[in-house]
């Protein structure tokens, strides 16, 4: 009975707006474009009203036009329609509903997730897809203010279409010329709307707009059913909600609004929280700016002066550098001139005595022979060039980068210039593998190399040489391993495999070293001892007399052994196996092998 009271109820005031409806929203069929788009299409100023557009509000994100048609996305970003009909899916699910008309059709529908273009959030569209979700009304709302506000834009009648429009009915929401003004005035049922000058209502910077129905053109939305959740007109609420309960806009919109406010209250805190947190992020973010600022001055600080450190090592390097080329210019200058001048001696020797032994007769030639003679003689064996070949080492002069050369202005440097020339007899060679070896163990030496003057290289890269070879079996060679250290010095390291005198030759440069070629002798390889180091036989093997020692002692009474006192005893602790008294000597016996007789006699177990 409730639901029927209120269907009469809505259709009474049907009824009573149908003498309104016929007079003013009949008219108004242009206004409703602009209501539901956003824009005037009879006005072209309005599409050029964007230009230069300051309120950001009316803008779309997507494509930077007046809102057309704008619909507002569950995180309550607002786009035009058809921008978001052109966003990239960002997933599918495939979703079966129950037909709105016929509850025994089932469709299959496609759900769509897109991506917010202004907050990357995924959102979920309606079943419906993009007409289904909400239009944003305040969007609108602004677009048509800021057409008005625009200079550039001229609003014409909404009922003729012909005047320009100078006032607005808040009631009928429609802008009206001066004529139309008037006669709206003079009809009984508008004669009472209130009316307001354009100027004004742009001074104020807000316009409200009737919000139509898009399924009813012309019809504005005022009813609001509750079990629908959905703004109505009143041919909606005949035509499919006449057994729903439904109540007027303003009469329920307390209830709703009330709600909304009490979620506002309950998100303010996030908000204040969200907006403190971001407070303390923009802190950090200050204070990391002006640390990662400071931190930039004092890097390039540091790099400005180490730079300066660096560049002034250069020039030190490039001044050693040409010290040394100058240095050694001179020396090949001197040596050149010399071997010029020594040349010119030799020729006019050369020459003169071709020349005499050509053309001169016997007489001449003897005449001469003295002094010729002489003159060769003291050119073969010129005692200012005794070696007539000079050799210029690039080698010697080289840049060390990796080399640690000290500090400037406390910032320590790399590189060094070695000019260095290693002379062969200065080098020498030292180490317990020099003069004896021992066969199959592993003998070393050190070769360090120094220049002219006595010091070290201080580099490595020197072609050594190193040959072993038996004095006795030239077809003998011993394999040596040549370890470069890099200082200077070079390990040398051997493994005779055959005992005997060995030649070894140390060579730089094709030159042999201070000490070179020497003998090395290799010894047998270490004997072990396999008797007791006893005092005697007869207390070692407890009184056997078959017991025998190496030291070739015997004892009266059948006793084959050493006994003290007795004959052959050496008088001190010895061997068993030879009779060597040192203890920690090598085995001077013959060699008997293991668990023979004689070997187990002169090792008797104690």
């Amino acid at each position: 009975m409730q639901n029927n009271a209120v269907g009469f109820e809505v259709r009474k005031f049907y009824f009573s707006m149908s003498l309104t409806r016929t007079t003013v929203v009949g008219e108004r069929s242009e206004v409703d474009a602009f209501s539901q788009t956003g824009e005037n299409e009879g006005s072209e100023q309005s599409k050029g009203a964007r230009e230069g557009v300051v309120n950001t509000k009316v803008v779309c994100r997507v494509c930077k036009n007046f809102y057309r048609d704008p619909k507002i996305l569950p995180c309550l970003h607002t786009f035009c329609t058809e921008c978001i009909r052109q966003l990239e899916p960002f997933s599918l699910s495939s979703v079966k509903e129950m037909s709105s008309q016929l509850s025994s059709n089932l469709g299959d529908q496609t759900s769509m997730t897109i991506l917010c273009p202004e907050c990357d959030s995924e959102v979920d569209l309606p079943p419906a897809g993009v007409d289904g979700l909400t239009t944003d009304h305040l969007a609108l709302d602004e677009v048509f203010l800021e057409t008005m506000l625009s200079e550039n834009c001229e609003l014409v009648c909404d009922l003729c279409n012909e005047g320009d429009a100078e006032k607005r009915c808040a009631v009928c929401n429609v802008n009206l010329c001066e004529f139309c003004c008037q006669a709206h005035r003079r009809q009984k049922k508008t004669s009472s709307h209130l009316v307001q000058h354009l100027q004004d209502l742009k001074a104020q910077g807000r316009l409200s707009r009737p919000v139509l129905c898009p399924l009813h053109p012309g019809e504005e939305l005022r009813l609001f059913c509750d079990p629908c959740d959905l703004a109505l007109c009143r041919e909606c609420a005949v035509a499919g909600h006449r057994d729903h309960q439904c109540g007027y806009a303003r009469d329920v919109v307390h209830r709703h609004g009330d709600r909304i406010r009490q979620l506002l209250r309950c998100v303010h805190p996030r908000l204040r929280q969200l907006e403190e947190a971001l407070r303390t992020v923009e802190r950090s973010q200050d204070a990391l700016q002006a640390r990662a600022e400071g931190v930039a001055r004092e890097v390039e600080r540091f790099c400005a002066e180490y730079v300066r450190a660096v560049e002034a090592h250069c020039q030190t390097l490039l001044g050693q550098v040409e010290a040394v080329r100058a240095q050694r210019r001179a020396q090949l200058h001197l040596q050149r001139a010399q071997l010029e001048q020594a040349l010119a001696d030799a020729r006019t020797g050369v020459d003169f005595t071709e020349r005499l032994l050509t053309c001169g007769t016997e007489v001449e030639i003897l005449s001469a022979k003295g002094v010729v003679a002489r003159r060769l003689a003291t050119l073969a064996e010129d005692s200012r060039y005794p070696n007539l070949t000079f050799t210029v080492d690039d080698g010697n002069l080289s840049f060390l980068p990796q080399e640690r050369a000290g500090e400037v202005g406390a910032y320590p440097v790399f590189g060094v210039i070695h000019a260095k020339t290693v002379d062969p007899s200065k080098c020498v060679i030292q180490g317990e593998g020099l003069q004896r070896g021992r066969e199959g163990q592993r003998g070393e030496f050190m070769l360090v190399c120094r220049d002219s003057s006595g010091e070290l290289m201080g580099k490595g890269g020197e072609a050594v040489l190193v040959s072993i070879v038996h004095k006795d079996k030239k077809d003998c060679v011993m394999e040596s391993t040549v370890v470069d250290n890099g200082d200077g010095s070079y390990s040398v390291s051997y493994t005779p495999r055959e005992p005997g005198p060995y030649s070894v030759w140390v060579c730089v440069k094709a030159q042999h070293v201070k000490g070179s070629p020497f003998v090395l002798v290799v010894r047998k390889k270490f004997r072990r001892h396999r008797g007791t180091f006893h005092c005697c036989s007869f207390c070692s093997s407890g009184g056997m007399k078959e017991a025998r020692c190496g030291c070739g002692g015997s004892m009266p009474g059948g006793y084959h052994g050493c006994g003290h006192g007795h004959k052959g005893h050496p008088g001190k602790p010895h061997w068993s196996c030879c009779g060597s008294v040192l203890e920690g000597s090598e085995c001077m016996g013959r060699g008997d092998t293991p668990g023979s007789p004689r070997s187990r006699l002169r090792t008797v177990e104690l």
